[in-house]
């Protein structure tokens, strides 16, 4: 039997389909400026000294790599384009640390910082579930299941998320049986964990569970239920007035 003409090839896409592919390519080129542009400005408003990095990191990387790749091939062109390069990347590299870093620094105590961080920027294969446990002052535990097994990451007032971990650890440890629990409290003080050190924490848990038995552990623990408190979306902004936000939670609690 003939295939038919063009059997298996894609279809050819329209004018229209064309024009709004490229429209979409172009406003995701705008968000990525935009946002670049944002952390740019947030991050010199908050680090007195994010230029004098940034602007350094690539003169003196430029300058290694001309005098280097100069003595090398003899030619004033290829060390120049390598310079420029090699100096860009390196400054970006100092542009993304300082940016993060400075990001880390304004959240650092604000409610809801830590789950908008587990959410937006975990490494590593965790299921997250937020505000397990949570008081109308905006102290809440978040879930994570890993390799390692379970993890409760508090937030808040420590005198007051450290109950919080102990009785959500309890009603974890009747669902998981012999599965390590960790528990851990963002925070500065003590055996509490910074914001800013949290991935890096976590990555170094040792592997406890096989693929499958998290997977397991996982749906075992979806009956103990998820959010309990509505909490920001995110670190609350530092001009928002706390007690105006506790009343927000406590009406829709």
């Amino acid at each position: 039997m003939a295939k038919s003409a063009g059997a298996g090839k894609p279809a050819k896409l329209s004018r229209a389909d064309k024009a709004a592919l490229r429209g979409a390519k172009r406003a995701k080129r705008r968000e990525t400026w935009s946002n670049l542009k944002q952390a740019f400005t947030l991050t010199r408003q908050s680090d007195p000294k994010f230029l004098l990095y940034l602007i350094g990191s690539f003169v003196v990387t430029a300058a290694v790599v001309f005098v280097v790749a100069y003595l090398i091939t003899g030619s004033p062109w290829i060390p120049i384009v390598l310079a420029l390069l090699i100096g860009i990347f390196v400054a970006m590299l100092v542009f993304s640390r300082r940016a993060q870093a400075s990001m880390f620094s304004q959240a650092e105590g604000q409610a809801g910082a830590a789950g908008y961080m587990l959410q937006q920027q975990l490494r590593g294969d965790w299921r997250l579930t937020q505000a397990v446990a949570g008081t109308t002052q905006l102290d809440a535990v978040h879930r994570l299941v890993g390799r390692p097994g379970v993890v409760l990451v508090g937030e808040g007032a420590p005198h007051r998320v450290r109950g919080l971990l102990a009785q959500e650890k309890k009603r974890t440890a009747r669902v998981v049986g012999d599965t390590p629990i960790y528990d851990i409290i963002i925070g500065s003080e003590g055996d509490e964990v910074r914001l800013s050190k949290l991935n890096r924490y976590l990555l170094k848990l040792p592997t406890n569970l096989s693929k499958d038995q998290v997977r397991t552990l996982e749906k075992r623990l979806s009956a103990l239920g998820g959010a309990k408190s509505p909490l920001p979306q995110g670190p609350m902004p530092a001009g928002a007035k706390m007690r105006n936000v506790q009343r927000t939670v406590r009406r829709r609690s």
